[in-house]
């Protein structure tokens, strides 16, 4: 039934692109500071991550109005961002491309910006099926639903954060990849909640590692007698360990610690944020983890999974970072030994420097 149904939307997305081109139509020049932007990311949690150094280079260069439409997966990663006037969640289905044609006319949205690095079904049926006089996006194989595109850099060799940057440009705007990093800001009552956490948790203020042992995928799980000996070789430092998982790890994470560290799990996305600022080392799997670390540049050790894809891996942006990469679909054939000798002399750099540590 999938198979039919994907079937479908590609026939529909193909007739689409044919009979109703964009190109050049109905562009203007320049956004002005008097009009509304709509910003479009989907998908999960680290999609949605990636495409803030793009919106905080807008907000810096244009006051206009901004929309940002995510997902329910993922539109936690924009909660408190100074940069978004207004966050829209996406309802799946004929339903939902209703209510954002309606808000596009009733709030007068005049600019779509299609933030995806590739080209998303749904994405391209609201945009091709809303009226604005802009349509931005990177330049893809659906390239003429939109008014203006910028070539797509080679994934290959760039990070997937410098290529939605692009997107800046496609409003005269020409952002400074030096300075630009992922944002995200958890509230007070999340950075307090951490704190009297680890309070609690360590009677000492010592060198904090984070061992995060969940993905966005089970292939990504590197299995509970690994990460049982990364526990054992860490413990010989004068250091806390402390084991991040989802809710849904929670039965792995206590198999795993036992009694040798500590678990810290949370619903809310925003208190999982603020504990990883509070980290002076990260080690994770390949996940949106690695981007929370780039957000406060903590050095991050990543265990990666690049499945038939010549895609640069995602790694942190603005973490100094050391990684290992399979070619498997999983983690399954990660041999520790080979972990160990990258992560040692690695984490070894930080934690034997590592005079004063705070929280």
């Amino acid at each position: 039934m999938k198979v039919i149904e994907n079937y479908l939307k590609n026939l529909l997305l193909r007739l689409l692109l044919f009979f109703n081109p964009a190109k050049g139509k109905h562009f203007k020049n320049k956004v002005s500071d008097q009009e509304k932007i709509l910003f479009i990311r989907l998908n999960r949690i680290g999609d949605a991550l990636v495409v803030t150094p793009l919106l905080h280079e807008v907000r810096k260069n244009i006051k206009a109005k901004i929309y940002l439409l995510a997902d329910k997966k993922n539109y936690m990663a924009f909660n408190n961002n100074p940069d978004i006037d207004e966050l829209l969640i996406f309802n799946k289905g004929i339903k939902g491309f209703f209510e954002i044609r309606k808000l596009v006319r009733n709030e007068g949205i005049n600019t779509f910006v299609d933030a995806h690095d590739d080209v998303s079904t749904t994405v391209s049926f609201l945009v091709a099926l809303t009226k604005a006089s802009n349509k931005f996006a990177l330049e893809k194989d659906n390239k003429n639903i939109y008014t203006k595109t910028i070539k797509r850099l080679d994934s290959s060799k760039s990070h997937v954060v410098d290529r939605i940057l692009e997107l800046a440009k496609l409003f005269n705007i020409n952002p400074d990849k030096s300075s630009a990093n992922i944002h995200f800001t958890p509230n007070t009552e999340s950075f307090q909640k951490v704190s009297e956490y680890l309070l609690k948790a360590f009677q000492q203020n010592k060198f904090l590692i984070g061992i995060n042992i969940s993905a966005g995928s089970k292939a990504r799980f590197w299995g509970i007698e690994n990460y049982k000996r990364i526990i054992a070789y860490l413990k010989k430092f004068e250091a806390n360990l402390l084991l991040l998982c989802s809710p849904n790890d929670k039965e792995h994470a206590e198999q795993i610690a036992e009694d040798k560290c500590k678990i810290f799990y949370s619903e809310k996305y925003d208190e999982f944020g603020a504990m990883i600022s509070k980290l002076n080392f990260l080690i994770t799997p390949d996940t949106a983890a690695v981007h929370l670390a780039s957000v406060f540049k903590i050095p991050v050790f990543g265990i990666y999974v690049k499945y038939k894809t010549n895609d640069m891996i995602w790694s942190p942006y603005k973490s100094d970072f050391e990684c290992i990469i399979t070619d498997d679909p999983n983690l399954e054939h990660v041999d520790f030994k080979e972990v160990l000798q990258k992560l040692k002399p690695f984490i070894e750099k930080y934690i034997l420097s590592s005079s004063n540590v705070s929280r």
